[in-house]
């Protein structure tokens, strides 16, 4: 049998079973949208959300951490009872829509309706006959632990009239289509914003500052403008697609919270749509402020050279220059040249496992160096590859790296 027959008995045997669970659902399904809907799912990253570690998949229960306590996600099978069985069409998009679940309760911004608002009506419908085709999954929920008074839905209302606001995609008549799609998968099912913006105190994307960066989890998500440095600025368009596809390009490798996009979103798309939002990309301008960093410490500089060469040559090279698709280029690396230098004292700290792709299965780590170094050497070491070889980024300070040696989990063993 072909992979397309194949595929196409599979989805049918899941447009049956979803007929068995809801009859009147089964009426509304049809091959091509459930299918669309598959697709869709990849592009919003549905599954990685609302699938809990060795759980079954969309049947949530993924603890979120925010700033201001944990989020549980939502079960979005078709169980009728703890998932989204009985959910209409229109109250699935309006949730994506407006952040109001079936029973009226208002929805946290985990769940990042601020840029499904985007979607429209046709792909909501889509992406819901796909759930709508799962196979159901009974699955109770804790409770979120969220601080007073967030742990009352209803103050999501006001939080949505200071920093919601609703709207379907509208394209730019100025743009090219390719441009449009790029945006409508960016700003809207892509959420790209919801990590790369940074956020107000009150968990807001600061708009002004679009895609410029943010702080997630201990981790921070890069710059996406045209900076030259810290942003895509020297990147290619086949570059982004290549990264986006495969997870690894000749500059970089894709670790933390991007791996997993990857691995369940951006490698699932097909290179027209990958090339959109690569063009979209492309064109946001890089910020006006001024790049010009002071002069790091000649004495943090010779220190972590000294520690560069016996720790780190081996994989990323004399000069910095990497391995292709291997180990990351640090040399001009925007990732590297980040104005905030958590990503990079996470990874020298902890350590990390890059994306696997069907076109890049092997698995490259990244080892940690907590149990070898000090928090000291550590950000000597982090100074010294954010400004040797033409780099040039803000020193990083000792206290910086005992903070989140505090906080986050090591993710390989140095040992």
């Amino acid at each position: 049998m072909s992979s397309s027959a194949l595929k196409l008995v599979l989805l049918a045997s899941s447009c049956a079973f979803a007929c068995f669970a809801s009859p009147a659902r089964c009426e509304q399904l049809s091959f091509g949208q459930v299918e669309r809907g598959r697709y869709l799912a990849a592009a919003g990253d549905c599954e990685a959300c609302h699938t809990a570690p060795g759980g079954k998949p969309f049947a949530g229960g993924r603890a979120i951490p925010t700033p201001f306590g944990t989020i549980y996600s939502a079960n979005i099978t078709p169980d009728r009872k703890t998932g989204i069985g009985t959910w209409s069409d229109d109250q699935f998009y309006r949730a994506l829509h407006q952040g109001i679940a079936a029973d009226g309760s208002y929805l946290y911004p985990a769940f990042p309706y601020p840029w499904y608002t985007k979607v429209t009506r046709e792909d909501s419908d889509a992406l819901h006959a796909f759930l709508s085709s799962l196979e159901p999954a009974s699955k109770s929920l804790p409770p979120n632990d969220l601080i007073w008074p967030l742990n009352d839905r209803f103050v999501m209302r006001g939080w949505n009239e200071l920093f919601f606001r609703a709207g379907t995609f509208k394209p730019d008549d100025q743009k090219s289509p390719e441009w449009n799609r790029g945006a409508y998968l960016v700003e809207g099912l892509g959420h790209c914003g919801a990590c790369h913006t940074p956020t107000n105190v009150l968990g807001s994307a600061e708009k002004q500052s679009a895609l410029r960066g943010g702080k997630l989890q201990d981790w921070y998500a890069p710059n996406l403008t045209a900076d030259v440095r810290s942003g895509l600025g020297q990147w290619s368009i086949d570059e982004i697609v290549t990264f986006l596809k495969t997870g690894r390009n000749d500059r970089t490798v894709a670790y933390g919270p991007m791996s997993e996009v990857i691995t369940f979103s951006t490698s699932k798309l097909n290179d027209d749509d990958l090339k959109a939002m690569a063009t979209y990309l492309k064109d946001i301008p890089a910020a006006t402020e001024d790049n010009k960093v002071a002069e790091p410490d000649p004495k943090a500089m010779a220190a972590g050279g000294a520690l560069y060469v016996d720790n780190c040559s081996g994989c990323h090279q004399a000069e910095g220059q990497g391995v292709p698709a291997m180990f990351p280029r640090l040399q001009g690396s925007s990732a590297v040249q980040d104005r905030d230098p958590t990503t990079i004292i996470r990874l020298i700290l902890n350590g990390a496992h890059a994306a696997t792709t069907d076109a890049r299965p092997t698995q490259v780590s990244m080892p940690a160096f907590d149990w070898k170094l000090s928090d000291q050497q550590i950000a000597d070491l982090a100074t010294y590859v954010r400004n040797a070889w033409g780099n040039s980024a803000t020193q990083v300070a000792a206290s910086q790296v005992g903070e989140l040696r505090r906080s986050t989990p090591q993710e390989l063993s140095g040992r």
